[in-house]
């Protein structure tokens, strides 16, 4: 019996080749017939190598092709549902890394705006830039504090320009960031697996509209759980999707809220009015004073300014904000506290005012442009820092979105 230490190969002279089952022999060690596999125990009392089996012979380029043409037919159908329900290429995701490139870009920005969602929405980049010249950097965040990102402005050494600081009262006064937590780790969004990441991520964006983040998949299935369970919050409950996103952040409303009653009556119910949350008792109002008049004061000592604006809400959603926190404790004690001026829609001419909210919260793309035009007109007359072009376009007015669809 040969050792169990000798060649396995097939070639050599000093012991019987493999053999089969049946009786069959092999041709060369590990080689089979074309669906056969040799194990070890075929082979007793031999060196047994890893045992082998030939790859058949397969129209390898068909196969290729036909994958291919499978994800090609796949990528249309995403792509013309997509396109179905009211999504667009050039749609971004508005990611933590977007931010952090922008706020990368503040040492070369004569106007920056920092805030929540609704100074976010309500302001239009093209209109700003007709008036003065000036493209603002965008540094709102949906979801935050505008008091967390006045302090971060105030933090920013390399910052001299004017902030324009967009509120909505209570959002402003809470004691907790918001959705922008992630700020203060905002180098880890600088990485180059994450800018890397989100280069290809927009370069694809801005040719296929099915990569929309709120229309995945995995996001979309959960909505089919209606959450009706006393107490716990389901899909419903969440915000789902409400804007489009552009280049370097610029924000508006997806025009599918203004036409589809059910996705604009599910981004009311979503705000639920406003109405959670306490008032804010003193304490906490003299705290949120104190923290913005530091960081004001903070940004003027270094050569920048400050402003505030105020966008409108709806009144379903203006009579719970006036309960937490009155426009006389909140607005104008910040304009005092602060020494800065501002403009708050309440003080907008009755031509730019009650422009439409299709969900209470932000205006409408067309809209937005007209409280822009309005805004910056007025910001033009109390600060120096902001300066109308001689050929600025004449002003708009209310007639120029609320019949817009």
């Amino acid at each position: 019996m040969p050792s169990s230490t000798s060649s396995s190969s097939g070639g050599n002279s000093d012991g019987p080749k493999p053999t089969l089952p049946g009786g069959g022999v092999l041709s060369r060690d590990g080689a089979l017939p074309a669906g056969l596999r040799l194990t070890a125990s075929d082979r007793p009392g031999q060196a047994q190598p890893v045992p082998t089996r030939d790859v058949p012979r397969q129209p390898w380029g068909r196969l290729a092709l036909g994958v291919a043409l499978a994800l090609l037919a796949g990528t249309a159908a995403l792509e013309v549902n997509a396109r179905r329900i009211g999504l667009h290429a050039g749609d971004l995701d508005n990611s933590e890394t977007d931010w952090a490139n922008e706020r990368a870009r503040s040492a070369q920005a004569p106007v920056a705006i920092v805030g929540d969602s609704r100074i976010l929405f309500d302001t239009n980049f093209d209109r700003f830039e007709q008036l003065t010249g000036i493209r603002p950097l965008m540094l709102a965040i949906h979801g935050t504090s505008a008091r967390t990102l006045l302090k971060d402005v105030a933090d920013n050494k390399a910052f001299h320009g004017l902030l324009i600081v967009g509120m909505a009262d209570t959002m402003f006064f809470q004691a907790f960031d918001g959705y922008g937590a992630y700020i203060h780790q905002r180098k880890h969004f600088l990485s180059p697996a994450k800018q890397s990441s989100q280069a290809i991520d927009h370069f694809l964006q801005r040719r296929l509209a099915f990569l929309d983040s709120g229309h995945r998949l995995s996001v979309v299935a959960a909505r089919l759980d209606p959450g009706y369970r006393a107490g716990v919050e389901g899909p419903y409950d969440d915000i789902w999707k409400i804007q489009e996103v552009g280049e370097h952040r610029q924000t508006a409303m997806w025009p599918r809220i203004l036409t589809d009653a059910r996705l604009r009556g599910h981004a009311r119910y979503a705000w639920k009015g406003f109405k959670e949350g306490k008032p804010y008792t003193d304490p906490e109002i003299r705290k949120g004073l104190a923290e913005a008049a530091t960081a004001v004061a903070t940004i003027r000592a270094r050569g920048g300014d400050v402003v505030f604006v105020r966008p409108p809400s709806d009144r379903h959603l203006r009579v719970n904000e006036e309960a937490r926190i009155p426009k006389a404790k909140g607005w104008d004690a910040l304009l005092r506290a602060t020494h800065s001026v501002g403009v708050h829609n309440d003080d907008l001419p009755p031509s730019a005012n009650n422009l439409l909210l299709p969900e209470w919260s932000h205006l409408s793309r067309a809209c937005a442009v007209v409280f822009t035009d309005a805004y910056v007109r007025r910001l033009a007359q109390l600060t120096p820092r902001l300066k109308l072009r001689t050929d600025a376009p004449p002003p708009l007015t209310r007639d120029d979105c609320i019949n817009l669809r």
